[in-house]
C-alpha cells in the first residue's frame, strides 16, 4: 500500500483545512487509516483513525474540531480540520493498517509523506 498525503497550507486560526490521503491497492476498504501530527521538536502524535468499519477515534486535543471520513470507492480518507489553533500546527501524517484503528504509531504499517499545515495566529 502507498499512501499520498495532500491538502496541506496556511490557514488563519479559526480557519478550516481538509487533509487527504489517496491509497494504491485493491484491498483499501479493509484498511484502518489513522492521522498523525509531528510539531518542531516534538514527537509524532495520534490525531485521529477511521477503522475499515468507519468507527472513528479522536485525540482529546482534535476531538470536537476535527472529523474523519473515507470514501472506499476512491481510496481515500479525509481529515477535516475546523476551528484550527496554532498549536495544529504541524507535519501531517497519514497512516494504514489492516482493519481495526490503533492509537499506537507502531501499530501501522504504511505511512504517506507529511503535509505541512501551518495556522497562524
Amino acid at each position: 500500500v502507498q499512501l499520498q498525503a495532500s491538502g496541506g497550507g496556511l490557514v488563519q486560526a479559526g480557519g478550516s483545512l481538509r487533509l487527504s490521503c489517496a491509497a494504491s491497492g485493491r484491498t483499501f476498504s479493509s484498511y484502518a487509516m489513522a492521522w498523525f501530527r509531528q510539531a518542531p521538536g516534538k514527537e509524532r502524535e495520534f490525531v485521529g483513525a477511521i477503522s475499515w468499519s468507519d468507527s472513528t477515534d479522536f485525540a482529546d486535543s482534535v476531538k470536537g474540531r476535527f472529523t474523519i471520513s473515507r470514501d472506499d470507492a476512491k481510496n481515500t480518507v479525509y481529515l477535516q480540520m475546523n476551528s484550527l489553533k496554532p498549536e495544529d500546527t504541524a507535519v501531517y501524517y497519514c497512516a494504514a493498517r489492516l482493519f481495526g484503528s490503533r492509537r499506537l504509531e507502531s501499530s501501522y504499517d504504511y505511512w504517506g509523506q507529511g503535509t505541512q499545515v501551518t495556522v497562524s495566529s
